[in-house]
């Protein structure tokens, strides 16, 4: 219990910097891969909020189920199973999201991005 009050405090004296490092680190990461995959060619849509967000495999917007489910599924697949060689550990379906934290700095977002680069010439 003493280490989660100890945590909400820091994150409330800190909140200020803590979520501005947040949205930095997420906007860099997520704007980073989607700039990958349309230099590959790759339809990608992004959904994010925050540090929260997700990639679909689909050149229009996802609001809804529906249009997530008509995203390419497969796509993503390859693409997660391709990260994954590349010691990138995504969730492993497109209708999950991924989270970042403050122990995400930049070395790991360009090492993210590069990774993600390198999978979309293979997928």
């Amino acid at each position: 219990m003493a280490a989660g009050i100890a945590t909400l405090t820091h994150l409330q004296d800190n909140a200020a910097q803590i979520y501005a490092q947040l949205e930095s680190t997420s906007k860099a990461l997520f704007e980073g891969v989607a700039a990958e995959a349309a230099a590959a060619g790759i339809p990608l849509t992004t959904n994010r909020v925050g540090a929260m967000g997700t990639w679909f495999f689909t050149p229009g917007p996802v609001t809804n189920y529906d249009e997530a489910a008509e995203s390419d599924t497969a796509l993503f697949g390859r693409f997660h199973n391709a990260m994954l060689d590349q010691g990138i550990w995504l969730p492993p379906s497109q209708f999950e999201a991924a989270f970042l934290s403050t122990a995400h700095g930049d070395a790991e977002i360009q090492a993210t991005i590069a990774a993600a680069a390198k999978a979309f010439q293979s997928i």
